[in-house]
């Protein structure tokens, strides 16, 4: 009778230069991961001093938020692929034609967009009020957008329009489509500040 032979293979160990590599990559991701989650899971602005932002429009034109003050600023986040944005477009362009000799600036910020849709949507409404690409995302993140529509009430101090509506909804920010009739209100609380 033969007995069998057992032959054991060295264990193989991983060096401790590539453990501690996987492992600091993996914290890594975990830390971007939560601040991932942290930034998108902070509410929209409400109130108070609204961010500064800059924007080159997509015919040129720079525009600071700090250089607008002293008006009524409305930011409205928007797209080309937002059906939505389609819904609150001709309102948007009838306040801007009806109050910017009273001091109203509104100002399009388009979200993840391609220029050439963007443009196409915005000669499609007639839009004649300044809008811009939000490159990179960075006033989006600054104002914590839910998602697009969305829109922002600026008093003529730099600060987000203060207070509550009758729904108990922030009087300085409008998630979705914005109507008519909550955007001539606004406007007109703001001008009348």
């Amino acid at each position: 009778m033969s007995e069998a032979v057992s032959i054991e293979k060295p264990a193989r160990r991983v060096p401790v230069f590539l453990f501690a590599f996987v492992l600091a990559v993996v914290g890594a991701l975990i830390a971007l991961l939560a601040y991932g989650v942290r930034q998108r899971s902070a509410p929209p602005l409400a109130a108070g001093l609204a961010p500064e932002f800059a924007l080159t429009t997509f015919d040129g034109q720079r525009i600071t938020l700090s250089e607008l003050r002293g008006k009524a600023v409305v930011v409205n986040f928007w797209a080309s692929w937002c059906i939505p944005c389609r819904d609150e477009a001709p309102a948007l362009e009838r306040a801007w034609e009806q109050y910017r000799e009273r001091g109203l600036v509104v100002v399009g910020v388009d979200y993840v967009d391609t220029e050439l849709e963007a443009k196409k949507f915005i000669a499609e409404f007639h839009e004649t009020y300044p809008n811009g690409p939000d490159v990179g995302t960075h006033i989006a993140q600054a104002y914590h957008i839910s998602g697009v529509p969305e829109t922002y009430f600026i008093g003529r101090d730099g600060k987000l329009l203060s207070g509550t509506d009758a729904q108990g909804r922030a009087n300085g920010n409008w998630i979705g489509p914005v109507t008519e009739e909550v955007l001539t209100a606004r406007i007109q609380q703001m001008l009348a500040q």
